[in-house]
């Protein structure tokens, strides 16, 4: 998954086309060949709280804390554990027309846009999408600033009956954030 708006998405395939030529480099017409070559950083591991209503839902989430890893996100993956997800967060607040896409993600994913305090203002059913140009790919911007975005397996949101409004714990990840901003 990469955080990109459509302006930048040209310019940012035409960077990366150019540099094609560096091994490993990400390639905007990718080929299996490439993304395997493609290196994929560490993630940290933490568990949060989603609050609907009155039930509270622990999830498992890699987190997605700096670009290489927010550009990686869950693409190449082919399954996602039930109880497992993404979580991308951001050192400030991000504009509402910056969304997420597709480019090489393999699985049907649901991303909940969350504010600063974790609630939930907007959610999208993202699909993968089949183009081999990353400029192929739709956008799937939340209409909202947000400060974080929680990918998981689509349908898991509807599931748990989360929506706008409800609610991400992200102080259970503070302690592995600040971490990982020391180390």
């Amino acid at each position: 998954m990469t955080i990109v708006t459509w302006s930048e998405t040209r310019r940012w395939c035409t960077r990366v086309c150019a540099l094609a030529v560096v091994p490993g480099a990400l390639v905007c017409t990718a080929s299996a060949q490439d993304v395997k070559r493609t290196s994929i950083p560490p993630f940290s591991v933490a568990s949060v709280r989603l609050i609907a209503g009155a039930d509270t839902i622990r999830l498992r989430v890699e987190l997605a804390t700096n670009d290489a890893q927010r550009n990686v996100g869950l693409s190449e993956r082919e399954k996602l554990a039930d109880t497992a997800g993404m979580l991308f967060l951001y050192p400030t607040e991000q504009p509402a027309s910056y969304g997420f896409w597709m480019f090489r993600t393999r699985i049907p994913l649901d991303i909940a846009f969350l504010d600063s305090l974790g609630v939930i203002v907007a959610i999208k059913h993202m699909v993968p999408c089949a183009s081999t140009v990353s400029s192929g790919c739709p956008m799937y911007p939340p209409g909202m600033p947000y400060r974080a975005a929680l990918e998981v397996n689509a349908g898991y949101l509807a599931r748990h009956k989360l929506s706008i409004g409800s609610r991400l714990i992200l102080s259970d990840t503070s302690r592995v954030v600040r971490r990982r901003a020391r180390g």
